[in-house]
């Protein structure tokens, strides 16, 4: 059975719990920027271990120093609690990632 989808008051509230993404109601997504290809391979390997961990995995793309983000729930056609929490742990990570992330992320 998949997760529940966020409601509608849940979804309210994401701008000001991850206010550097976005959401059309039924993605969230955000681009990453670190100091070099290094360190933006470095935070998507770790995030590759969180997200095995939640069984739970984004859709992105590396481009040099970026990492390009969109997480929905696919099995629930939407958002659900495990986007939530693969977001805020994303946004941990990248905080403490040597090389990002940068200022104009």
């Amino acid at each position: 059975m998949p997760p529940n989808r966020l409601t509608d008051e849940e979804l309210e509230t994401l701008s000001t719990r991850l206010p550097e993404w976005t959401s059309d109601g039924t993605t969230l997504s955000r681009e990453f920027r670190f100091a070099d290809f290094a360190a933006a391979f470095g935070f998507m390997s770790e995030v590759a271990e969180i997200a095995e961990s939640l069984d739970h995995h984004p859709d992105w793309s590396n481009s040099w120093n970026r990492v390009a983000v969109s997480l929905t729930t696919h099995s629930a056609g939407g958002l659900t609690l495990l986007d939530l929490a693969l977001a805020e742990a994303m946004d941990e990570l990248a905080g403490r990632v040597p090389g990002g992330p940068t200022p104009d992320a």
